[in-house]
């Protein structure tokens, strides 16, 4: 009768860490396909930002030459508001994104529902 319960429990056993593999890997699976739709939406928010961008410098530079009266100093104009915005970025890099991106990560692995 004892042997009995062993066998019985042992079994239980397995099949409750049978279960909570499959669990660990449900999790892990969801968790991978939330962070790698959220890395295609940035891309491809990204893609679509950069190519208005695109558009705007050359309509700003378009107006800048009309102020200007020099199509190269207009662009020149242009390129130093990228230049100076590329500063901007790699000087607060850590607020803009590692702090955010770090936050996103750790949420989604760490944060118990």
């Amino acid at each position: 009768m004892v042997e009995n319960q062993y066998i019985r429990l042992w079994e239980e056993l397995k099949k409750y860490f049978r279960l909570q593999i499959d669990y660990t890997r449900l999790t892990a699976v969801e968790k991978c396909s939330l962070l790698l739709s959220a890395i295609a939406v940035v891309l491809v928010f990204g893609l679509l930002c950069a190519c208005a961008l695109f558009y705007l410098s050359f309509a700003l530079a378009s107006v800048l030459e009309l102020w200007v009266g020099a199509e190269w100093a207009a662009y020149l104009i242009v390129g130093g508001v990228f230049a100076v915005l590329l500063l901007v970025v790699y000087a607060f890099r850590k607020r803009l994104i590692i702090d955010p991106v770090t936050r996103f990560v750790t949420r989604l692995f760490l944060d118990k529902k």
